[in-house]
C-alpha cells in the first residue's frame, strides 16, 4: 500500500466514556466513521490518556453527583488539557452547557443525535489526516459566501427599508445557512477579520455581533434551528438604527443629551418597522425592542428586569455590548477582547453573569 493510500485510510482514536451503554451505541457507530472508538465506563477514565488518543467523548448524567465528581477530577487534570473533550448532553440550555464547561468540556454534542452535526464537530476538533489540499480555498469561498449573504441583509435593513422597500423574514432566513456554514467551516477570528474593515459602522457592528452569537451558539452546541434563531435575531437586533440620523450614528465624540434621546429611540423604531412589515417572529421583535434592557432594571426603553427578560434577549444583549466595547463607542476607545470581557464582568448584575462566563472561551479561548 502506498503512503498516500495509507494516509487516506488512517483513523484517529477516540475514547467514549459512558454509563449509558444502550444509549451510546448509536453515538459510537457515528464516531466510527472518522475514528477508531474505544468505549469505557466513566469510572474507567484513566488518569492519563494513551499517547495515541486524539480526544475523549463523555456521555454523562449530570444529575449523578458521583459521576460528575469523578469526571471532573480526571478531565480537569493536566494530562487531558491538550486534547478535545466533547460532552453529550440531553439538555443544551445554557445552564447545562455551562456545567459541562466547568467539568472540562471543550465542545458539546446534542441528543437526539444529528450524525452530520456530530461528524462536523469531530472533524473540527480533530483535523482529518486526509484533509484535502484544497481545503483552505474551500474555506475561503465559504467565508466569502457567508459574508456576502450577511452584507445583503444589511443593505436591505439600512438602505432599502428606510426607502420604503419591504424587508421580510424570508430575506433574513435566506442568509442563515451561509453564515452558519462560514463560521463553522472557518473561525470567529476569520469572520471578524472579514467584516472588520467595512466602511459602514452600523453594518460592521451587526456583522460582528452576528459572528459572536453564531460562534457562541456553536460552542454551546445548540441545535441548528436555535442557531438560526440566534442568527436571525443578531442580524436584525439593530434594525432601528436605520431610522436614526446618520450624523448621530457616525459621531465619534460623546453624544449630547438630545442626541442620546434620539439614539435611544432605535429599539422602538425598529420594533415599529418590523411590526408594520408583518411576518416576523415574536421573539425577534422582542430582541429588537429589548436588547438594551438590563437585568437590574436600568436599561431602556421599558426598564425591564430579571425574569421579564428572556434567554434570547439576554444572549443578544451580551454580544451586542461586547461588540460595542471592541469597536469603541462615541467618546470611548476601542478595547481588545480581554478588556471587553472584563467590562462585561464589571457590569455585574446588569447582565446574566452565568452567560458571560459561558461566553469566555468563545472570545478568550479559555
Amino acid at each position: 500500500m502506498t503512503a498516500a493510500a495509507m494516509k487516506s485510510t488512517a483513523k484517529r482514536r477516540l475514547l467514549l466514556a459512558s454509563d449509558r451503554h444502550d444509549q451510546s451505541r448509536e453515538l459510537a457507530r457515528i464516531l466510527a466513521n472518522v475514528a477508531e472508538v474505544e468505549t469505557v465506563p466513566t469510572s474507567g477514565l484513566p488518569d492519563s490518556p494513551a499517547k495515541d488518543l486524539a480526544g475523549v467523548v463523555v456521555d454523562i448524567n449530570l444529575r449523578s453527583a458521583e459521576t460528575v465528581q469523578h469526571v471532573r477530577r480526571k478531565l480537569l487534570g493536566a494530562a487531558y488539557q491538550p486534547m478535545p473533550r466533547l460532552f453529550v448532553l440531553a439538555d443544551l440550555m445554557h445552564h447545562g452547557v455551562m456545567q459541562a464547561w466547568a467539568l472540562g468540556a471543550t465542545d458539546t454534542i446534542a441528543r437526539p443525535f444529528d450524525p452530520d452535526d456530530i461528524l462536523q464537530r469531530i472533524r473540527a476538533a480533530l483535523p482529518s489526516v486526509d484533509d484535502d489540499v484544497d481545503e483552505a480555498g474551500a474555506r475561503g469561498k465559504e467565508l466569502s459566501k457567508g459574508v456576502a449573504a450577511a452584507h445583503l441583509v444589511m443593505v436591505k435593513i439600512f438602505e432599502k427599508l428606510p426607502a420604503g422597500i419591504p424587508l421580510t423574514v424570508e430575506d433574513v432566513m435566506a442568509a442563515e445557512s451561509s453564515i452558519l456554514k462560514a463560521i463553522k467551516r472557518t473561525s470567529l477570528r476569520e469572520w471578524l477579520s472579514a467584516v472588520g474593515s467595512h466602511h459602514n459602522a452600523s453594518y460592521r457592528h451587526c456583522l460582528a455581533a452576528t459572528g459572536f452569537v453564531v460562534a457562541f451558539a456553536q460552542y454551546l452546541g445548540v441545535r441548528e434551528e436555535d442557531q438560526r434563531r440566534l442568527t436571525r435575531a443578531a442580524l436584525l437586533h439593530d434594525v432601528g438604527k436605520a431610522f436614526v440620523p446618520t450624523a448621530i450614528l457616525n459621531q465619534t465624540t460623546a453624544l449630547s443629551a438630545e442626541q442620546m434621546v434620539l439614539f435611544r429611540r432605535h429599539p422602538e423604531l425598529g420594533y415599529e418597522a418590523l411590526t408594520a412589515q408583518g411576518g416576523f417572529p415574536r421573539e425577534v421583535l422582542e430582541v429588537v425592542l429589548h436588547h438594551h434592557e438590563m437585568l437590574d432594571g436600568s436599561g431602556y426603553p421599558n426598564g425591564m428586569h430579571g425574569d421579564q427578560i428572556c434567554d434570547l434577549v439576554r444572549i443578544i444583549t451580551l454580544v451586542d455590548r461586547f461588540a460595542s466595547f471592541v469597536e469603541g463607542r462615541p467618546g470611548e476607545p476601542a478595547r481588545n477582547h480581554e478588556q471587553a470581557f472584563a467590562a462585561l464582568e464589571a457590569m455585574g448584575d446588569k447582565l446574566d453573569q452565568k452567560l458571560v462566563q459561558a461566553f469566555r472561551p468563545v472570545v478568550l479561548g479559555r
